[in-house]
């Protein structure tokens, strides 16, 4: 390969990385962010106020409008479990990255 081929296809793996590296910082953030909100939701479905609601809904004693998907029985357990799983692939993407 020469030269000036072997910078034009560096350059580009640079760009493509800068970018990454970007969109990962400001999506890290967010995450960072919503962590507080995944232990409250956590905490509130294995409470008795979520055994309420959930209850209360079945027998239709909540408004139809409302959103409800945090009384799905699996909704939340599927978001703590997808949080469980992408924590542990930050992790092995580290550990991969530092190898």
């Amino acid at each position: 390969m020469n030269q000036i081929k072997r910078i034009e296809i560096m350059e580009e793996k640079y760009i493509k990385s800068q970018k990454a590296i970007k969109e990962l910082n400001k999506a890290l953030k967010e995450y960072s962010k919503a962590q507080d909100s995944i232990r409250e939701l956590a905490s509130y479905y294995s409470s008795p106020e979520w055994k309420k609601d959930f209850l209360d809904d079945e027998k239709g004693r909540l408004p139809k409008e409302l959103k409800r998907g945090v009384l799905s029985e699996d909704g939340v357990y599927n978001l703590l479990d997808d949080n469980i799983e992408m924590q542990k692939k930050l992790c092995r993407t580290v550990e991969k990255s530092i190898s």
